[in-house]
């Protein structure tokens, strides 16, 4: 007679074994209906999963992410079986769920056109219909292998060989259509509802590895209705309008070339704006006790393996030896460099906390299919800072660079941000009652910011627990950027000390902290987040003065030069277009300013501004332009 434990504290009791669709009855017919999977003392489980013993139940249904995500695993197996169904001889590989959907990969000789995934998405429609029942049956390892290869799926069989022997092997069919599979999964496929799309077809490698057969990968979405579908696709053509790449060359910030890739090459107006926000970070930076400094991008091999980034690193550095047969790596990351900065002179408690920042370029080997513009790069620059402190200043400086990375991101226009907490891995070194202080202290920096956070149990680095910065951007889409973390490790490995109040020599607590994590990235993210349409402070050019013929054009000269003085930037378009030309050509360029200048302008000392995306214009006095924008053009106003 099992007692079943709900997720609320109550307990139900049963007679004889129980599925987790009767217990849902139990409980009430609507849930029943809305059950999609249940969890088994911590684990999935079909609904139809039989129950002996007593445990603690969570019934899970399309609202949750577990129903969520099993509804996307079943549309992954429907995604097969049409395939399958349509294109005989097809093989199936692995289809997992991913992020907002799911993928399959098939081995097939003919290319899968835009037309077959109109046929496909259509077919899975049917069997929905069909509405097959689902079923898990448990085989022999052996019985499977042979079973697979039999059907051809050379594959599928391969996998199998890879499963450990006296491991479970599960095989779930839908009606007669069969796939290796761990489950869970919906009792029917007509459970899964009609409220997905397949979005796209790209290559990818067997088992990842290049040097295997080429696959076909079919992307797939799926949502519990079709409100979410609709609201999803939505967002996908939204963001496919804020492509930064695409917006980086209408706006000529930047471009990328195979001579060097993963390198950005920076445009005059893409470098003002990194300027702009490396020049915003060094006076937040300044007023908050920061002292920058600069380290060089070459380091010799030693340093890197006492540090363990060799070891950690090492296939993704970029190396180099010398006709001397020394190797010298290109630094991944600044924290070694700045605790040469830190171990230069003796220190003492009262140096502390010592804050050290950079704006450091940095190099990364990443594999050329990953690259993605300015979102994943090979050469990127940090904006790193390391903070030196004792183990009782870990709070407070926890509490310090939390609210500053909050109030930066809040000048920036990001509102909404969520923190994950990380503590300590099974791996780790340091002392337990260190890691009780440090935990303590960045966990009291998550609270003490009111915003919503979760916790990634054990998912710390092996050196000290971390805080991650997730920003929600304007279309819902989540970043993690900036990064805090407390560093148990490093200091003592590159021998760093200082003089404590006792006159003992102590290892000192490593903060590393990032804001923007990468300059590169999080302009690709700014980007993206206002579609090119910057706040008047960061714009990289914040007004284009126009005279409409060239006798304004002396004019128009002297305007652009006192916003200049103003401190704004400021350019004069005198190409030999005409007027509603210019005008498209830098409304397409995402400039928030253009002023006009004619007659009635030179006569009044005044400009007619146009507003980017407006149609509507207004004359202003020059004085009165001048004094009004420039107010606009610090962080504080934005």
């Amino acid at each position: 007679m099992p007692t079943i434990t709900l997720a609320d504290g109550n307990n139900i009791n049963f007679p004889n074994k129980v599925t987790g669709l009767q217990i849902a009855e139990k409980i009430s017919k609507s849930l029943a209906k809305q059950a999609v999977v249940i969890g088994v003392d911590g684990q999935l489980k079909d609904l139809n999963y039989i129950i002996d013993k007593d445990c603690t139940v969570k019934i899970f249904t399309s609202k949750n992410e577990e129903g969520l995500e099993t509804i996307r695993h079943d549309t992954a197996h429907i995604l097969a079986m049409a395939v399958q169904e349509l294109f005989p001889g097809t093989q199936v590989t692995i289809g997992p769920v991913i992020e907002n959907g799911f993928y399959y990969d098939f081995a097939r000789k003919e290319p899968f056109t835009e037309d077959d995934l109109k046929k496909i998405e259509n077919r899975m429609k049917e069997i929905v219909d069909r509405d097959e029942v689902t079923k898990r049956e448990v085989w022999e390892r052996d019985k499977a292998i042979k079973h697979f290869k039999k059907k051809g799926e050379h594959y599928k069989a391969e996998l199998i060989e890879g499963i450990p022997k006296g491991e479970e092997v599960s095989v779930y069919f839908h009606g007669e259509w069969h796939d290796l599979c761990r489950g869970p999964h919906l009792s029917s496929t007509g459970k899964i509802g009609k409220y997905f799309k397949l979005m796209k077809v790209s290559g990818a490698y067997w088992r990842g590895d290049s040097n295997n057969e080429m696959l076909q990968r079919i992307y797939g979405t799926s949502w519990a209705s079709q409100k979410d579908l609709d609201v999803y696709l939505k967002r996908i053509e939204e963001a496919e309008k804020r492509d930064h790449r695409k917006l980086g060359k209408e706006m000529d910030l930047f471009h990328f070339r195979e001579e060097s890739p993963g390198s950005v090459f920076w445009h005059e107006k893409g470098w003002a704006l990194f300027q702009k926000l490396i020049n915003y970070m060094r006076d937040r930076q300044n007023a908050a006790g920061y002292k920058e400094v600069n380290t060089p991008e070459v380091l010799d091999r030693q340093l890197w393996e006492k540090s363990g980034h060799w070891e950690k690193y090492g296939e993704n550095m970029y190396t180099s030896e010398t006709p001397d047969e020394k190797v010298f790596a290109i630094k991944p990351m600044n924290c070694p460099g700045h605790i040469q900065v830190f171990n230069q002179g003796l220190k003492s408690y009262r140096d502390l906390p010592l804050r050290i920042t950079e704006f450091g370029k940095v190099h990364r080997y990443e594999p050329s299919g990953a690259l993605h513009g300015l979102l994943r790069v090979r050469a990127f620059t940090q904006d790193d800072a390391h903070i030196f402190c004792s183990e009782d200043q870990i709070t407070n400086e926890c509490l310090k660079v939390t609210n500053l990375i909050l109030d930066i991101y809040k000048d920036l226009g990001f509102n909404n941000i969520i923190l994950k907490y990380a503590d300590r891995p099974k791996v780790r070194v340091g002392e337990d009652k260190v890691w009780d202080k440090a935990e303590a202290s960045l966990l009291e920096a998550v609270k003490a910011s009111k915003l919503d956070y979760s916790i990634n149990k054990g998912e710390g680095a092996f050196y000290g627990p971390k805080i991650e910065f997730v920003l929600r951007d304007a279309i819902g889409r989540d970043w993690q950027c900036g990064t805090l973390q407390v560093d148990l490790n490093l200091p003592g490995r590159l021998d760093a000390s200082y003089i404590d109040k006792d006159g003992t020599k102590k290892v000192p607590v490593m903060l590393h902290r990032a804001l923007f994590g990468s300059l590169e990235r999080f302009i690709g993210i700014l980007i993206e987040h206002y579609a090119g349409k910057f706040p008047f402070w960061i714009s990289p050019l914040q007004t284009v003065v126009i005279p409409i013929s060239e006798d304004f054009e002396d004019y128009a000269n002297k305007v652009s030069k006192e916003i200049k003085q103003a401190g704004m930037s400021s350019y004069v378009d005198l190409k030999k277009h005409n007027l509603n030309y210019k005008i498209r050509d830098h409304s397409l360029a995402k400039i928030p300013l253009l002023l006009i200048c004619g007659k009635k302008e030179v006569d009044s000392n005044s400009v007619t501004i146009r507003r980017l995306d407006s149609n509507k214009q207004e004359n202003m006095e020059l004085n009165l332009f001048l004094k009004t924008f420039s107010a606009l053009n610090k962080a504080s106003s934005n």
